[in-house]
């Protein structure tokens, strides 16, 4: 007797509900957009001692300010483009603005930093920074290379245009505009082992 292998589809498209319904159950995070949920690739040991770098200077230097700082685990939601996303580090001006009927999921950054690889950094320049771009409170964008000393900020000035910055030697000094803090390039990729 023969058996007839039966295919069973694959969804393709899901609710924001489903994806937060998963999301809650998963092992691994994933992020949402427009319907499709794409797991997230894990950090290699550079992105996280970048992540844990940047995050641990600014929680020092802001603490006691009206900014709170995350690191990926708390979820970005950017209706225009119904997109969930984790990004690397986040800062927020206080008090958060959460997401509808949520207490995981914020809407209000000033500021967000993305640690470039080889399978996102495409992703990080273009669309998702068209996406982030439409959220009010945003005011500087950090793109990082783990894999050379290279830093690159995108600051909203008053005229709402984006300005280039540029940081390439461990003398460079990063100044945000959005906060009081400078960060030197020898800080931020303190114990990385680059290429």
């Amino acid at each position: 007797m023969k058996t007839i292998a039966m295919q069973v589809p694959t969804k393709t498209y899901y609710s924001p509900a489903e994806y937060l319904e998963l999301e809650t159950q998963a092992e691994q995070r994933s992020e949402y957009l427009d319907g499709q949920i794409i797991p997230m690739a894990g950090g290699k040991p550079n992105h996280n001692k970048i992540a844990l770098n940047l995050s641990s200077t600014l929680n020092f230097a802001l603490r006691g300010t009206a900014y709170d700082i995350f690191m990926s685990d708390l979820r970005l939601w950017i209706p225009n483009y119904r997109l969930y996303t984790y990004p690397d580090v986040m800062v927020v001006n206080t008090p958060l603005v959460f997401a509808e009927n949520r207490s995981d999921t914020i809407v209000n950054p000033i500021m967000i930093a993305e640690i470039l690889s080889d399978s996102t950094e495409k992703y990080d320049r273009g669309n998702k920074f068209r996406m982030y771009r439409t959220i009010p409170d945003f005011r500087e964008y950090l793109l990082i290379s783990q894999t050379a000393m290279q830093v690159e900020k995108f600051t909203k000035n008053d005229s709402d245009q984006w300005v280039l910055s540029e940081y390439a030697t461990k003398e460079s000094i990063i100044t945000f505009d959005s906060f009081e803090l400078e960060i030197s390039l020898d800080e931020l990729y303190d114990r990385v082992e680059l290429s």
